[in-house]
């Protein structure tokens, strides 16, 4: 990875442009977990009350399909990624979703698919050096930032912290909703350590919204729930659950991105005890409903905790600040 990032630096190996929309990338140096699905829908809605009409480029990892898909209402996991559905189902639609291996061709095809779009927005590309984003948006989490992280196999990171260079805006995310002025201060500190030395850094934290059902169920029937989960970082919605008054019984965790299978969830299922449901994540829900097990899935009590992300201080005035000069002026809605 140094070595490939020093042929583009050197400009050995060269990255596409694209004059006709603005590009903005939402990645991370380490590998998954810091909340790149949420804030991209986050970005979405902000670039929507900018005036724009965001369409959005995945990888779509984890599908079964190679090459450019265009995400219609037939679509599922398998064939388009579990974030690639998830955005698509969470904007009904109306936001444009394509995910393609190769994002310079994956652009080209979606703005041909979707001509309307304004600002394409790249779930995931940070590493995919190809693109030169018009803003390359950086995560990481409060409880493990890339400065305190290392290169796999010793730590989590795909890429040198000295990758943080390229961002022109970090993302502390998952913070304590009371993290102190102090606390922030000295974290940008040390992300600009790294970083270029003047680069803004925002710090966000989750919102969880009430239970959504996906089964027969509509509400859960007690405070006992088991626990199911196919993502990098489950410890957040564990937390909440506890806090909430929940009781995690039992938590049947998977590696990120798991395809489940009917003997997984029927195992679930008998675990079950009268008075207890099952809690799941958005991005899970959306695998869970696969056409070959949505019939064993209905029937259970199974709900979904949706996320949404609320910056502190006044992050969210900055990050439109941020994105207002890549258009052309005009009326905020």
């Amino acid at each position: 990875m140094a070595v490939r990032n020093m042929f583009y630096r050197l400009g050995l190996n060269s990255s596409v442009s694209f004059p006709e929309v603005p590009v903005i990338n939402v990645g991370n140096l380490r590998v998954g977990g810091t909340g790149k699905t949420p804030h991209v829908a986050h970005l979405i809605t902000a670039l929507q009350q900018l005036g724009q009409s965001p369409a959005m480029l995945s990888r779509g990892y984890g599908r079964r399909t190679r090459g450019y898909r265009f995400a219609t209402p037939a679509d599922t996991a398998a064939t388009i990624g579990d974030e690639p559905l998830q955005q698509y189902q969470q904007f009904n639609g109306a936001v444009p979703v394509a995910v393609c291996e190769d994002r310079v061709a994956g652009i080209r095809q979606l703005l041909s698919s979707a001509p309307a779009t304004s600002v394409v927005v790249l779930d995931d590309a940070y590493q995919h050096r190809r693109v030169q984003p018009n803003l390359n948006i950086l995560l990481t989490e409060q409880e493990r930032p890339f400065f305190e992280d290392w290169v796999l196999p010793a730590g989590r990171l795909r890429e040198s912290r000295v990758g943080a260079v390229r961002a022109d805006l970090v993302v502390v995310t998952k913070c304590n909703p009371l993290l102190s002025d102090a606390r922030r201060q000295d974290i940008t500190r040390r992300i600009r350590g790294y970083a270029k030395p003047a680069v803004p850094v925002l710090f966000s934290t989750y919102t969880y919204g009430a239970p959504v059902p996906i089964g027969a169920v509509q509400q859960p029937i007690g405070p006992e729930v088991l626990l199911l989960t196919g993502i990098a970082q489950p410890e957040p919605l564990r937390q909440y659950l506890e806090t909430a008054g929940y009781r995690v019984i039992h938590h049947a965790r998977f590696a990120d991105h798991h395809a489940f299978t009917e003997a997984e969830v029927a195992a679930v299922a008998a675990q079950l005890a009268p008075g207890q449901s099952v809690f799941t994540t958005q991005k899970d829900a959306a695998r869970l409903l696969a056409p070959a097990l949505a019939g064993v899935v209905k029937q259970l009590p199974v709900f979904y905790l949706p996320i949404t992300v609320r910056f502190l201080a006044d992050g969210d005035a900055r990050l439109l600040e941020l994105l207002m000069p890549y258009f052309q002026p005009h009326a905020v809605v």
